[in-house]
């Protein structure tokens, strides 16, 4: 009676694990560049952040002193900013523009950052839009 419940045949064919190792390397492919994408993300809003402070910081600056600050130092100098250490450590920031004129805010990462060096974040003072490293842009993610 129990030999009815156990066929000598029993198992996947070929074919069915090939059906699978397929589906799976499908999903994996859609799946790893959406995460890479997260993570780039994530790694951008710690300098998107700092970014936005900065550039109050300059309004504050410009009010007190009729020109904009030329680097981040002078805000800091002046007591208008404190950025964290840990995030001086990953990121370079820099004002574009002086003056009277406040073009960009720009940061660029250092080799401590886990995504890796060299990566940009620019901040369009004129159209108050973000570009570059973990943003969307025309061409998907940068």
């Amino acid at each position: 009676m129990l030999k009815k419940f156990f066929r000598a045949d029993e198992g996947f064919t070929l074919i069915e694990v090939l059906i699978v190792v397929v589906i799976v390397a499908i999903l994996a492919a859609i799946s790893v560049p959406i995460y890479v994408q997260y993570v780039e993300g994530a790694r951008a809003a710690d300098p998107q952040a700092t970014i936005g402070a900065i550039y109050n910081s300059c309004k504050m600056y410009y009010q007190d002193n009729s020109e904009y600050p030329t680097d981040v130092d002078e805000l800091e100098n002046f007591e208008y900013l404190e950025i964290d250490l840990a995030t001086l450590n990953q990121w370079e920031f820099q004002i574009v523009g002086a003056g009277d004129q406040l073009d960009q805010i720009m940061a660029t990462s250092t080799e401590k950052m886990k995504g890796g060096a060299g990566h940009v974040i620019i901040f369009e003072v004129r159209t108050g839009r973000f570009t570059g490293y973990g943003l969307p842009s025309d061409q998907g993610f940068d």
